[in-house]
């Protein structure tokens, strides 16, 4: 095989979109080379477009490496439309929206529960803090991992204001985990992922963050152990679904839907949307603070401009589809909350 055409990952292992992009190739079974961030061989590489792993090489017309993308969710459709095969995202379009909700959902939400747990406690930052210089070079001296390690929280404690982690939002945050946890138990039990017999690209987006919430950071994976153990079986799974085989009618029928997947979009309009156009209104306004309510408490946070984006997005998604499929989308999701992003 011609591996010189291959696609480059390059990213880190203690990256959740790093683990969501690595999972997706393998799923799509892609031919691809892992290229760790910072190493010599990503420094051969066109530079990425934005400051941030992961992102993709990819081989232009020639063959030649040239093609450098950044950001998962862009990743992922463009990797649909260049390769047909086992698409993440359904062809059906009132599917492909739901499915970018849950996407959404896992990158943007389950993110601050995450970050929330991994640099706001103590035991967890230090567990992190220890191993993730060696992810980058497994060679480095110990005093000189400890020294990265020590720059690299205060670094990441330093944005927690932006991610919405802080006093007044920690019981929400910590609240949301155990109810997705619950949520989640009770669906894996019906569906082997979110939307049926395959899975979507929202299902990677929540692992890639369950990854670190499930099997890396201690105080999270107590609370899932203790809520669906099953949750690390799933996580562990999904990190390489390259045998699952997969045909276009594993999807679910939107006209049944069940009544865990629907729970499952009522936690989503529970918190993640009220904080989206909340945020948004702030970005708009041009307030450097979002305070709404999220959950009946208190949310307040810097706000966050990527965040407006994604739901810009949201409702570009949704002001596409035929009147048939808005009808189909808005039957799924009426009394969840999630309404309110066309509304």
């Amino acid at each position: 095989m011609d591996t010189d055409h291959d696609l480059r990952l390059v990213g880190v292992g203690a990256s959740p979109y790093t683990r969501k992009l690595r999972a997706a190739l393998r799923y799509r079974r892609l031919p691809f080379r892992f290229v760790v961030a910072g190493s010599k061989e990503a420094a051969a590489l066109p530079d990425r477009p934005l400051p941030l792993v992961p992102y993709l090489v990819a081989p232009d017309e020639k063959g030649q490496l040239s093609r450098a993308m950044s950001d998962t969710t862009p990743i992922l459709s463009e990797l649909d439309t260049l390769y047909p095969d086992r698409p993440l995202r359904p062809r059906d379009p009132a599917l492909r929206f739901l499915d970018l909700l849950i996407e959404d959902y896992g990158d943007e939400w389950l993110s601050k529960c995450m970050f929330h747990y991994r640099w706001s406690r103590s035991l967890d930052t230090e567990r992190a803090s220890a191993y993730i210089p060696y992810t980058r070079l497994t060679q480095m001296q110990r005093s000189q991992a400890e020294v990265a390690a020590q720059a690299f929280a205060e670094r990441q404690i330093s944005r927690i204001g932006v991610v919405g982690s802080n006093e007044t939002t920690a019981p929400v945050i910590e609240a949301s985990w155990r109810r997705f946890l619950e949520v989640f138990e009770e669906h894996i039990q019906t569906s082997p992922y979110f939307l049926g017999n395959r899975p979507g690209a929202g299902d990677l987006a929540c692992y890639g963050q369950m990854t670190m919430l499930v099997i890396t950071d201690q105080t999270p994976a107590e609370v899932a152990f203790e809520v669906s153990p099953r949750a690390y079986a799933w996580t562990e799974k999904c990190e390489d679904l390259s045998g699952l085989d997969v045909a276009e009618s594993d999807w679910v029928d939107l006209d049944a839907l069940s009544e865990t997947l629907s729970a499952l979009f009522s936690e989503i309009g529970r918190v993640h949307v009220p904080f989206l156009i909340a945020n948004a209104a702030a970005i708009e306004q041009g307030s450097s603070t979002v305070s709404c309510e999220v959950d009946g408490q208190l949310w307040t946070q810097d706000s966050f401009v990527y965040q407006a984006k994604c739901l810009r997005w949201l409702r570009q998604e949704f002001d596409i589809l035929s009147t048939n499929d808005k009808a189909r989308v808005a039957k799924c999701l009426r009394g969840t909350g999630c309404e309110a992003i066309f509304e």
